[in-house]
């Protein structure tokens, strides 16, 4: 038996707030795994839809208020430590995923991806361990990845900062505009270089596309139809990359990837022009895949 001989070691409205926030998180926990109906959650957990619902929306709101603290830009020393797991100067590789929702009541047909199912069209930055450094998830599944991208906070201000290749880079696919601080393949290759720096930009876009399969692996939810308003799915898909990244700091398994690293000199040129794009690309292919 407990011995309790001051009223303040045992405070019952203490402990009753601290229960409920831990089955607060537990809840939306289960739901982030799992996924499905909030109706299913709630039988299998004991508890009614709506609370289901409400512990959701609380936690997501709760991680959403965190995200700037675990998703953010890299620093110059952690840069450094990124362009040793990819290949020179890269920083971090761009895509989008589609997270599918049910039709919504407004605006619907916005919604409907290329692939005809309504989505959130998610833009994500990842390194080379896996890590998000950047998340935009507000737009609806018809709007093109070159259109986020352009419209994003990270856009600009690598259009304000990045002077040389030193600064960093990022690869995004051929959806994305070729730029001096985003790099994209070669369509028609004319020299073996092309054709190397291809190669190795597909083998670094593997880094991102095992990113996506693993997040939405942790966090079904994402992988199955998310049955809400999309403001609250754009909320829930932060909160689960906060999560992610989360996840990657506490060194929570992941599976293992080859990374190839690459000698990073020669990378203080600074590019400025109308064709700036194009010549950062042909500088690292001529310097580095010869």
């Amino acid at each position: 038996m407990v011995n309790i001989t001051h009223r303040e070691q045992f405070d019952p409205l203490t402990n009753w707030f601290d229960f409920y926030y831990d089955a607060l998180v537990l809840v939306a926990l289960r739901f982030f795994a799992c996924g499905g109906f909030l109706q299913v959650v709630g039988d299998t957990i004991g508890i009614d839809k709506s609370t289901v619902s409400r512990c959701v929306q609380k936690v997501s709101d709760a991680l959403n208020a965190k995200a700037d603290q675990f998703i953010k830009w890299p620093s110059v020393q952690r840069k450094g430590d990124i362009k040793q797991g990819f290949f020179p100067g890269v920083v971090g590789y761009i895509d989008g995923t589609h997270v599918r929702i049910s039709a919504p009541s407004h605006d619907e047909p916005s919604f409907v991806n290329r692939k005809s199912y309504h989505s959130i069209n998610t833009q994500a930055i990842c390194d080379h361990e896996g890590r998000f450094t950047n998340v935009v998830a507000r737009w609806p599944g018809s709007v093109h990845d070159s259109h986020i991208m352009r419209c994003s906070q990270v856009c600009t201000h690598l259009e304000e900062s990045h002077l040389s290749v030193q600064d960093g880079l990022i690869l995004g696919d051929s959806g994305y505009a070729c730029r001096s601080f985003l790099m994209t393949p070669y369509l028609r290759p004319t020299e073996p270089c092309h054709e190397k720096f291809n190669k190795a930009h597909i083998k670094t876009k593997c880094c991102i596309e095992r990113t996506f399969g693993w997040w939405k692996k942790r966090f079904n939810c994402l992988h199955q139809e998310i049955r809400m308003h999309p403001e609250k799915v754009c909320k829930i898909i932060m909160a689960c990359a906060v999560l992610h990244n989360f996840a990657v700091e506490m060194k929570e398994p992941m599976n293992e990837y080859d990374n190839e690293i690459v000698n990073n000199d020669d990378l203080n040129i600074v590019f400025r022009g109308p064709d700036e794009r194009r010549i950062v690309r042909d500088h690292i292919a001529r310097g580095f895949f010869s």
